[in-house]
C-alpha cells in the first residue's frame, strides 16, 4: 500500500512539473496574462489527487467493496473545495477569458485522468487479487 501512494505521489508530481511549466511556458511565450495564479491551480490539484488516491487507497484496504463510492465522493467534495478555495480570484469575475478557461480545465483533466487510472488499477488489483 505505502509502495503504491509513493510511487502515485511520484508520478503526480512529474506530472506536475511537466504540464505547468510548459502551460506556463506557453502562456509566456503567447504574453496571455491569467486574472489567477496558474501555481495555485496546479498546487490545489496535486495536493487533491494525492489526498483522493491515499482516501481510495485505505478505504480497499479495509473496505474494498466501498472504494468505488470513496472515489466518487472524494471527487466531488475535491470539485466543492475547488470552487470555495479560488471562489474570489477565478469565480469573481463575470466573464473569463478564453485562455482563462482552458487554463483551469487543463490542470483539472490532467489530473483527474491520472487519478481515474490509478484508482482503476487499484481496484482491479482489490478486485482480482
Amino acid at each position: 500500500m505505502i509502495k503504491r501512494i509513493i510511487l502515485f505521489i511520484v508520478s503526480i508530481l512529474v506530472l506536475f512539473a511537466v504540464s505547468y511549466f510548459s502551460h506556463d511556458m506557453f502562456l509566456m511565450k503567447n504574453e496571455t496574462y491569467l486574472s489567477f495564479s496558474l501555481l495555485s491551480v496546479y498546487g490545489f490539484h496535486v495536493i487533491a489527487a494525492i489526498i483522493v488516491y491515499t482516501i481510495v487507497e485505505l478505504v480497499a484496504s479495509y473496505l474494498p467493496n466501498q472504494a468505488g463510492y470513496a472515489y466518487l465522493a472524494s471527487i466531488f467534495l475535491k470539485i466543492g473545495f475547488f470552487v470555495l478555495i479560488f471562489q474570489a480570484s477565478v469565480f469573481a469575475n463575470e466573464q473569463l477569458t478564453k485562455p482563462e478557461r482552458i487554463s483551469l480545465v487543463i490542470p483539472l483533466f490532467l489530473f483527474l485522468i491520472i487519478e481515474a487510472i490509478a484508482v482503476s488499477k487499484l481496484l482491479n488489483n482489490k478486485q482480482f487479487g
